[in-house]
């Protein structure tokens, strides 16, 4: 597709980036009104479910539709994946109830696996890897402004209108993009005699479901070491080992175990799996921080938090210029990993202390290298392999830093929580008289949950006898002390990751960025 005019191909970006911002907004979007939402429905012992199946759907359907498109083509999967994801749009805002909003999602999800996949492969077929630094970097801009727009603008639709304008607002973005698409996107023949790897596809999919069900679930939940979460990691251990030995023997292999060989492919996706454990790990966290520990509202913990997005938007779109005319790529992820570590370094030495004004200059650092380094992983693997298996290896940084964010949230969950509860431990045992528990009075002060939130705080105060306020704003003392104190090791530990990465990065070797897709089978990496 590279033979097309520079305004065609402009203009199929556009209807590309117009699927993806759909998608990302429905992604995004659903967040701040979840709660109303549930409180219409019903089912809030459910409503983690909103989240965990569209990722499970998107994450199992990027992989499989990666290795399928290599075969028939991206044209099929977008436009596919476009009319699933406005199909589940559509049906989520008819929901009756938390149940069928879950299978509702869960169709969504297919769709934007099918979207997010075929989207950031379609960028290679297009251009050569020299041309696509600049499209990945306005791509993960596209991300950007959906985290900045989509929680703010789901707030408002709930308090002026009813919730279900929250899936039916972007609808139709979704229906321009289609018509975009289906009119301007070329078509592809299907590659001669290459069959589907029906089985190891079942088999990428039982590994890549139970291992994140027991990533989301452990800590929270279910115990570490519960049954199920034990007997999902087996699950998850016994399909892998069973798809290795397929993949070796089938002839047109769902994930080809080759690409693993090739060091830039790999390394990669080490790195894009630190980078996506660090990089949820910050956005699910710091609003613990700057709500629970600083005392700020929800709705100013929004704006807080819009510049880092921003700064990660302006730097991406910035970098992937760069390295269009550069066709260096390298520097350009160190020095953004670096700037994450450095932000997250700062991060972990706040406090209690701490102003909104230097939690968001913190936060900019980590959103301005977090933008450097982001179009820089999936174009090295692109560069790297060969334009047959450009559909799979695309799809495989995404489910890599996929898997990583959820791998990330919940070990920083688990030592949260650990760390908060020793340092309330040691906290309580300083009170006179040397308590070893909390009070049975303020047991329900452990839930680091109720500092963002002042109304329920309230209602329990005024219930607290006027002899035991002292000690009530002592114990809340004492858990924003812990709060903090948990947040921040979580940050260093994010820092920590960060550097890894930094070295990881060291060692990937940078070639040069192909100038054209043809003569794709003698790539340098291989």
């Amino acid at each position: 597709m590279e033979h097309l005019d520079t305004k065609k191909k402009i203009t199929i970006m556009i209807a590309i980036m117009s699927a993806m911002l759909f998608a990302a907004l429905n992604q995004t979007i659903v967040g701040t009104a979840l709660p109303r939402i549930v409180s219409d429905l019903g089912g809030i012992e459910y409503f983690n479910w909103v989240f965990t199946i569209f990722m499970l759907a998107s994450s199992v359907t990027a992989i499989l539709v990666g290795k399928l498109s290599d075969i028939y083509g991206r044209k099929p999967f977008i436009l596919i994946g476009i009319g699933v994801f406005i199909l589940g749009s559509l049906l989520c805002g008819t929901a009756t109830s938390i149940i069928y909003l879950i299978v509702y999602r869960g169709i969504q999800g297919l769709g934007a696996g099918m979207i997010m996949s075929t989207a950031f492969t379609a960028v290679g077929d297009l251009f050569s890897p020299r041309e696509r630094g600049r499209w990945q970097g306005l791509m993960g801009a596209v991300f950007g402004l959906a985290s900045v727009f989509g929680p703010t603008l789901g707030g408002w639709i709930v308090d002026h209108t009813h919730w279900k304008w929250v899936f039916w607002v972007f609808l139709p973005f979704g229906i321009i993009a289609f018509i975009l698409i289906m009119s301007l996107f070329p078509s592809v023949e299907r590659k001669p005699s290459q069959k589907v790897d029906y089985i190891g596809s079942i088999l990428i999919s039982a590994i890549i479901v139970p291992l994140l069900l027991a990533f989301s679930w452990a800590g929270t939940q279910y115990e570490w070491t519960s049954p199920l979460i034990i007997g999902l990691f087996i699950a998850s251990i016994i399909s892998l080992l069973l798809f290795i030995q397929v993949e070796r023997r089938v002839q047109n292999p769902v994930l080809p175990l080759d690409l693993f060989k090739n060091d830039i492919f790999s390394l990669s996706n080490a790195v894009g799996f630190i980078l996506g454990a660090g990089m949820f790990g910050t956005i699910m966290y710091m609003p613990f921080f700057i709500q629970g520990v600083i005392g700020t509202s929800a709705t100013a913990s929004g704006l807080i938090m819009m510049p880092m997005t921003l700064s990660m938007v302006v730097s991406s779109s910035i970098i992937g210029q760069f390295i269009t005319k550069t066709g260096k790529y390298k520097a350009f992820a160190i020095g953004g990993l670096m700037l994450m570590a450095i932000g997250m370094f700062l991060m972990s030495i706040m406090s209690t202390d701490t102003s909104n004004m230097t939690a968001v200059l913190n936060m900019i650092i980590v959103g301005f290298g977090l933008g450097a380094c982001f179009p820089v992983f999936t174009l090295t693997v692109q560069n790297a392999v060969s334009q047959s298996n450009l559909g799979v290896a695309t799809a495989s940084t995404q489910l890599f830093r996929q898997i990583g964010g959820t791998v990330g949230v919940a070990i920083l969950g688990t030592v949260m929580a650990s760390r908060m509860e020793s340092r309330l431990k040691e906290s309580v045992a300083s009170l006179p008289g040397g308590m070893t528990s909390m009070p049975k009075e303020f047991e329900s002060l452990s839930d680091p949950q109720l500092l963002m939130n002042p109304d329920q705080l309230a209602e329990i105060k005024m219930k607290v006898p006027s002899e035991m306020q002292s000690i009530f704003e002592e114990m809340l003392t004492f858990l924003r002390d812990a709060l903090s104190y948990s947040l921040t090791g979580l940050f260093l530990i994010g820092a920590i990751m960060m550097v890894v990465a930094v070295i990881l990065t060291f060692f990937l070797r940078e070639i040069p960025l192909r100038q054209s897709n043809k003569d794709e089978n003698e790539t340098a990496a291989s």
